[in-house]
């Protein structure tokens, strides 16, 4: 069992995921409000949100390296004391060009905080507490893209934009003070000198990948001008890994994706990733530009994915540890697909109820498949790569959940061009979006009976089915 102080440090980084999380999707519902006060256009404002997730996409990679250069402790208080105050900056920003800027300042902290506190956490974690340990970091991940439709409606329906922002103070002021007091002191590593050459390319290739996710999602851009940035993205990428893979000391190890658990959770796990973070955009788009709901009112149906969420949270280790990884993901990303594509089935005419069920049971499954690959991902990684696989998971899946929106945009516009109405071209992008989920289901059934069974608690019984099920697989390989 998890003691008291290491629960205490899983919820912290909970929060501060939480923080992130939420600032990266609920200014766009302050969007009219902002480029009111600050004299410019709605589409402009969307800049602010997109140099957010490009500064997030951009810096993640460098966790894993400050991190054993500084120790981790120094870098997460720094980075809870820079999003903290780049936060206060952000409410008292006179004009666009200055509010950019402090979301820029908002987003460096946030790729620092919440990689490396998940790195603290998992250091020293036995296995067998992995679950519990990850099922408290990863549910306010996964509420805050919920919640920020409502909540983001409420701030700017009563009170000012800029309270989106304050709030981050007083939070980021106790994370703080709770961060000093859990976290003991380390002793900094002695890591290789830092990959110069890697962070460029690295760098280069995600910050252009994410701006071409922004210009696909702008209705004011190009298709020339997306297809540029992505060619660049592509180019950069491939330059990245090809250097990554040759260098002796590279910024972040590839070598860690040779493990089939871990490659499976960093790469299909991110295509759920960025399922679970686009169907929150869809929804309240539908509800409101289709269906006529207000913004509370959507906001409010919204929220029963979090429902779901925090619903099935309890009884997500228990699950893990009577089923196993492969069955549980296997069911949840079908599950996840199915909540997806049945929301092509609304119409106005729908029961708000049937809406909030069929919500519900999307955010269940959503939770338990991003626990389970979150938990799987370490399971299986040695203690000396942990921070490199830490550095390559939180990299992917902060990078599908920026690419989420504009794989839903994508998906909306070819729907709006295939079919006569804009229901049905909501229902050629929920059911694309649900589709997607096949691959990392197949996924899922490739990996092995026996996959993560390290991070789990399991009877006699548990494990003689266990071996009976590696050994069917071995006989039928």
């Amino acid at each position: 069992m998890m003691d008291s102080r290491r629960r205490g440090i899983a919820l912290l980084v909970a929060g501060c995921f939480f923080m992130e999380m939420l600032d990266g999707t609920i200014v766009s519902t302050a969007a009219p409000r902002i480029a009111h006060d600050l004299h410019t256009t709605p589409s402009s404002v969307g800049l602010i949100v997109t140099a957010y997730l490009v500064t997030l996409a951009v810096l993640v990679p460098l966790s894993g390296w400050l991190a054993a250069r500084f120790g981790p402790r120094r870098v997460f208080l720094t980075a809870i004391a820079v999003f903290t105050l780049a936060s206060l900056s952000c409410a008292l920003a006179p004009n666009l060009g200055v509010l950019v800027a402090t979301r820029v300042l908002q987003g460096a902290g946030g790729a620092m905080m919440v990689p490396v506190g998940r790195l603290v956490v998992l250091t020293g974690t036995d296995r067998r507490d992995l679950p519990r340990a990850v099922a408290y970091i990863v549910w306010p991940g996964l509420a805050a893209p919920v919640v920020a439709p409502l909540l983001g409606g409420a701030i700017t329906t009563y009170a000012s934009w800029q309270w989106i922002f304050l709030l981050n103070v007083p939070l980021g002021a106790l994370a703080l003070l709770v961060a000093r007091r859990l976290i003991a002191p380390g002793v900094p590593d002695t890591p290789p000198p830092l990959d110069l050459l890697g962070v460029l390319l690295t760098c280069t290739g995600l910050a252009a990948l994410t701006w071409a996710a922004h210009l696909v999602s702008e209705t004011r851009s190009t298709p020339v001008q997306a297809a540029v940035t992505g060619v660049i993205a592509v180019v950069a990428l491939v330059a990245a890994v090809r250097h990554l893979l040759r260098t002796p000391h590279p910024l972040v190890n590839l070598r860690a994706l040779d493990v089939p658990s871990f490659r499976a959770a960093a790469l299909d796990g991110a295509l759920c990733m960025a399922v679970v973070s686009a169907v929150p955009f869809l929804l309240p788009l539908l509800f409101q530009e289709v269906f006529g709901w207000g913004a509370v009112k959507s906001g409010a149906v919204v929220l029963f994915v979090f429902v779901g969420n925090i619903g099935i949270k309890p009884a997500t280790t228990s699950l893990i540890n009577r089923f196993g990884f492969r069955p549980l993901l296997v069911v949840s990303t079908l599950g996840l697909g199915a909540a997806t594509a049945s929301c092509a089935l609304f119409t106005a005419a729908t029961p708000v109820a049937v809406i909030a069920v069929v919500a519900a049971l999307g955010g269940v499954a959503r939770s338990v498949g991003l626990t389970g690959y979150s938990t799987i991902a370490f399971s299986e990684t040695r203690p000396e790569r942990l921070r490199d696989a830490n550095a390559l998971f939180a990299t992917s899946h902060q990078l599908a959940a920026g690419l989420g929106v504009a794989i839903a945009t994508v998906a909306l516009r070819g729907g709006a061009a295939l079919t006569d109405g804009p229901r049905a071209a909501y229902a050629v992008a929920f059911v694309t979006l649900g589709a997607l989920c096949l691959a990392p289901m197949a996924g899922a059934l490739r990996l092995h009976p026996a996959a993560g069974d390290a991070a789990r608690t399991i009877t006699a019984g548990q494990a003689s089915v266990t071996r009976s099920a590696v050994s069917d697989s071995r006989k039928s390989d």
